[in-house]
């Protein structure tokens, strides 16, 4: 197999910043499609660099050379722009050196992941969020929740919260990088990938979607694809 991914789950406190722990080890030169999914990324490439991977608003291609090791902590939405220290826009569909925004903490933990075991670097990557002491964004973490629901609607959202439109879509951008609306684009997109159904139609109201062609071009904008190539892509098959 030419790519091997694997995720790990949280446990504990660290719950609450990080979605999950993962590594990918490839066998020969792999290209990792990248879709949007509301989260920023710690990720050790090797070769001494450590990155951080912004929140995406499309596609994304990840070239990854033969026998690649890589390990990462996937920041929940809500929780970037305080672990990070820095406003989650800027880092908006773009990767980063780590030292650009945590100087020589970053140098001195990427001097740590060259040297130990493969399998215990995403420990040590967890383990420098978790030291931080950050505190994910409570309104946006609660948003990102209700704006998962099907057919959620921003303003129903912020109205159930209790805070204006204006004010959650500055939260939202601050703490993620992008707002609501997105943010709900983006739950479609994943109840779509994980849902079964007998046929597309199907697929798309469950998903929330207003129609199908509503999903085909909100499918496309996030994924390059079709919905049909999308699904083959990722082995999200029908009942």
């Amino acid at each position: 197999m030419t790519s091997q991914y694997r995720e790990d789950v949280v446990p504990g406190s660290a719950a609450s910043l990080v979605a999950c722990v993962w590594e990918q080890r490839v066998s020969h030169r792999h290209a990792q499609l990248v879709v949007p999914d509301g989260c920023l990324d710690l990720i050790w490439l090797g070769n001494g660099k450590l990155v951080v991977a912004g929140a995406d608003t499309g596609p994304r291609l990840v070239e990854l050379p033969a026998n690649a090791e890589v390990a990462g902590v996937r920041l929940r939405p809500g929780a970037a722009g305080a672990v990070l220290g820095w406003h989650a826009a800027e880092l908006r569909d773009r990767q980063v050196d780590a030292a650009d925004l945590w100087g020589q903490e970053a140098l001195r933990l990427a001097e740590t992941l060259a040297v130990v075991p493969a399998n215990c670097q995403g420990r040590h990557l967890l383990k420098a969020v978790s030291s931080r002491g950050a505190t994910p964004d409570p309104l946006v973490q609660a948003a990102t929740l209700r704006l998962a629901r099907p057919r959620a609607r921003v303003a129903a959202v912020a109205a159930e919260l209790g805070v204006s439109e204006r004010q959650l879509h500055r939260r939202a951008v601050a703490a993620v990088g992008y707002g609501p609306k997105m943010l709900a684009r983006v739950g479609r997109l994943r109840r779509f990938t994980h849902l079964h159904a007998p046929d597309l139609a199907g697929r798309a109201f469950l998903a929330g979607y207003a129609s199908q062609a509503h999903m085909n071009d909100e499918v496309r904008r996030l994924t390059g694809m079709t919905p049909v190539r999308f699904l083959e892509a990722v082995g999200g098959a029908f009942a």
